[in-house]
């Protein structure tokens, strides 16, 4: 039977467009297709619960009256506090692979690199909420801010409902160039703080070619799944 020892906790990060929900999807399918236990989570989100502060946050009173990136953290971090006890770390324990779409390093850039909270606060917050999990590799897909954006805006208005409104840009897609480089170079110094946890990957070129690269660095790390 499959145990924790077994079981990997997989990230992704990026600013807005960067291909990561793609991504961590595509991952968690081959991986299934290859017979792992590999369950796709997101954040914020995952539980009902955290889901609630996503609709929140993003789309919801937050977003037309934001509060202060402090607020932001504290408000993620509750979403995280639950899908961590109630998603995470039970899947890990039963040996599941859990593939996450953002995790603690979105917040580090977002309301930390990006939106000022200093460093020490967010890692009293992880202190208390994660007490000691962390990714076993986490992927940073890296775009310049103008290009994800443009992603992120396509995106948006591919996404027609079915009356034709285009749905709302949420509530950091809203947000400046400058806080959208801030953001990026916030996950560029996540990554090169973290090399053995943390991969570089330029986002900017296809699917397909960031999958194998994806596969790789997995295959290098605990050999094919």
């Amino acid at each position: 039977m499959a145990t924790r020892s077994t079981a990997r906790f997989i990230t992704f990060e990026g600013g807005e467009g960067s291909g990561k929900s793609t991504q961590a999807l595509m991952l968690q399918k081959a991986l299934s297709a290859k017979g792992v236990d590999a369950t796709f989570t997101r954040e914020p989100g995952g539980t009902p619960f955290a889901e609630e502060i996503r609709n929140f946050m993003l789309f919801g009173p937050a977003r037309t009256q934001p509060g202060t990136a402090l607020a932001e953290a504290l408000l993620f971090y509750a979403a995280r506090a639950d899908h961590v006890q109630r998603k995470i770390r039970p899947a890990l324990d039963k040996g599941t692979w859990v593939i996450c779409d953002r995790f603690a390093d979105s917040t580090r850039a977002y309301q930390g690199a990006a939106g000022g909270v200093p460093a020490s606060q967010l890692i009293e917050l992880e202190r208390v909420v994660l007490s000691g999990l962390t990714p076993d590799l986490t992927f940073v897909l890296d775009l310049p801010a103008e290009a994800g954006l443009a992603r992120a805006e396509a995106r948006r208005l591919r996404e027609l409902a079915p009356e034709s409104v285009t749905p709302e840009r949420d509530l950091f897609e809203d947000r400046d160039l400058a806080f959208h480089q801030r953001l990026r170079d916030g996950f560029r110094s996540i990554a090169a703080a973290e090399p053995a946890r943390c991969v570089l990957l330029d986002a900017a070129r296809a699917a397909n070619v960031i999958a194998f690269d994806i596969a790789a660095a997995i295959e290098q790390r605990w050999g094919k799944a």
